[in-house]
């Protein structure tokens, strides 16, 4: 199982990062092991002093697929999810300033927290691009997003991701995050909401 995560999908984002809204699909792995055991707490790294949270829509792989037409793409997906993309904002910037790779800000242990459920689509009775999710700290909204607002829609990543890499039963799909990201602290304690439903409840340490 892979973790493929999209950056600056949606423009409000890349633009309070000051990024370049991008004109193609930028992407990015977290692997296995960053996945955030369920109903364990968040520890921040001593290693940072800046943990920036970012809600996304996840979207689970439904079968293998190379090179998908864009006709077909929805076939490949029939459940959605929440997650955080936890980030090192600081080791971050760090790394984009010295022209390296984000893996050591982005990858490490525990930074993928993922809903312990996933909602079937024909339940939700909507289309995966008119979809709103929330995240809350300390019962505080901090984002707000819709999937209509997405640069490049889930069927759109699947062709563009499928060119370069094997699609696998399993594989998460992070698809971005809205506007609204900021820092963590010991002591906060995070929900996020699809549709209203919560999908996922962390505390941080």
């Amino acid at each position: 199982m892979k973790i493929i995560c999209i950056g600056r999908n949606y423009s409000d984002h890349a633009r309070e990062l000051d990024n370049e809204v991008p004109s193609e699909p930028l992407f990015f792995l977290k692997p296995e092991s960053s996945v955030l055991h369920k109903r364990h707490a968040f520890y921040i790294p001593e290693w940072t002093s800046d943990v920036h949270y970012e809600v996304e829509l996840v979207v689970k792989i439904l079968k293998r697929g190379k090179a998908v037409l864009e006709k077909f793409a929805s076939r490949y997906y029939c459940e959605v999810g929440l997650g955080i993309d936890f980030t090192a904002r600081d080791v971050q910037t760090e790394l984009k300033q010295a022209g390296h790779p984000w893996e050591k800000a982005k990858a490490f242990d525990g930074s993928a927290v993922v809903s312990e459920k996933f909602i079937p689509l024909n339940e939700l009775d909507k289309d995966i691009q008119d979809l709103r999710f929330s995240l809350l700290i300390n019962n505080t909204e901090v984002q707000l997003g819709h999937t209509s607002d997405m640069i490049f829609s889930v069927n759109e990543l699947i062709v563009y991701l499928s060119k370069y890499m094997t699609l696998k039963t399993g594989d998460l799909l992070f698809t971005g995050t809205p506007a609204g990201v900021g820092r963590v602290v010991a002591g906060d304690k995070i929900t996020g909401f699809l549709e209203g439903v919560q999908m996922l409840s962390v505390n941080v340490k």
